[in-house]
């Protein structure tokens, strides 16, 4: 089937919304495959490369794929690969993705991109394997597309990246499962990570005692931009690219203010940034759960440094369990430095509906012994 690939149009919105809806009915979590405002801010955003693919005989659309930059941390995310059902042959979603991902990387001289994958086929797996992208780890839980499902995190890299890595010799023992599997799934060497004891940071005054009722939520867009922006002037302590707070959740006695990026249809919500200091939120993690929950959300992530380890303890003491690690996800002058996903879900995790590839095979072992060592605790057998 020979395909031609042109840039989307905003004379093409009409026909993309026809082609996610024939894709994912009106199951799909994005809006730039349904919002026709959103649609037209990305078709002529700069910084945002969406391109079509069109028959060559007909001129009938036949995929759409798009790569979501951060100029600022030289990232991209790959986001609304979609197929028409009665074109998916020929090899079309791979060639599509190849084309968008380097077009991406040679207009903004891109570190990475990386894409969350349905896990309900093999395909999307092995489409963006073959273009390049490692498999990094899972998202369990984090969409709600045609029911609650899980996602699997790829990213493609720049030459060279990989190699200018910061290395970190010390990491909480739970991550150990995780590095493993990273190891032998990308083949980024991790080394010899030595189990650390730090304990997870408190303030000033010691721990803060944990809040028995709900989270208060403020969902202002323009004040939570500006608030949030007052109180992280730099970008290092906002770090979490292709995100922006929406909502900030805080204690009725404002003990912390937690910047989230919530998502009702998508079922999930990332923890962005947390005011005075990340691990100020893990005292209230069951109140953050229920209010986000009420909200529409049954998954929360965060994104953390692997080196930072206080921050790292803390999290995995209440309850987030290691789920990915993104090697050299950012730039600091010449030096790239790893992330960690950490994750948590109210919902009951349900594994056996995937179709997981070699590639992701390491890590669903590497989460299912993070999760029994979290919420499974051993018991002493007296003699």
């Amino acid at each position: 089937m020979t395909a031609v690939f042109a840039p989307a149009t905003l004379q093409d919105i009409a026909e993309l919304r026809q082609l996610y809806f024939d894709v994912y009915g009106h199951g799909y979590p994005v809006p730039l495959g349904s919002d026709p405002a959103v649609m037209r801010r990305l078709i002529t955003d700069p910084h945002t490369h969406w391109l079509t693919a069109r028959l060559a005989d007909s001129g009938a659309l036949a995929g759409s794929a798009v790569v979501q930059t951060d100029p600022g941390s030289r990232i991209g995310k790959l986001v609304g690969l979609a197929v028409h059902p009665d074109r998916r042959r020929g090899g079309l979603a791979g060639r599509l993705t190849g084309a968008v991902c380097d077009a991406a990387f040679a207009a903004e001289r891109l570190d990475s991109v990386y894409a969350t994958v349905r896990m309900v086929t093999e395909g999307p797996q092995q489409v963006v394997v073959r273009n390049g992208f490692k498999p990094l780890g899972l998202l369990p839980n984090a969409a709600e597309v045609a029911g609650c499902e899980s996602l699997g995190l790829f990213a493609r890299f720049a030459d060279g990246v990989l190699a200018r890595r910061a290395s970190v010799h010390r990491a909480p023992a739970a991550l150990g499962p995780l590095l493993t599997a990273a190891e032998s799934s990308t083949g980024v060497p991790y080394g010899v990570v030595l189990p650390s004891d730090t304990l997870g940071s408190v303030g000033p005054d010691g721990p803060a005692q944990p809040p028995t009722a709900d989270l208060e939520v403020i969902s202002a867009p323009g004040f939570v931009r500006r608030r949030f922006l007052e109180l992280f002037p730099d970008p290092a302590g906002r770090y979490y690219p292709l995100h922006a707070p929406n909502a900030v959740l805080v204690p009725p006695d404002g003990a912390f203010e937690a910047y989230v990026d919530l998502n009702p249809v998508a079922g999930s919500c990332a923890l962005i940034a947390v005011h005075p200091y990340p691990a100020a939120v893990t005292h209230a993690l069951e109140p953050l759960m229920r209010t986000v929950s009420r909200s529409g959300a049954d998954y929360v992530e965060t994104l953390l440094p692997l080196s930072d380890t206080a921050s790292l303890t803390a999290f995995l003491a209440q309850g987030f369990v290691p789920s990915a690690v993104y090697p050299a996800m950012r730039r600091i002058g010449e030096t790239f430095h790893d992330y960690v996903v950490l994750s948590r879900t109210s919902r009951q995790i349900d594994f056996r509906t995937i179709a997981v590839s070699g590639p992701l095979q390491p890590y669903v072992s590497a989460y299912l012994t993070a999760w029994t060592a979290t919420y499974l605790p051993r018991h002493e057998v007296a003699q």
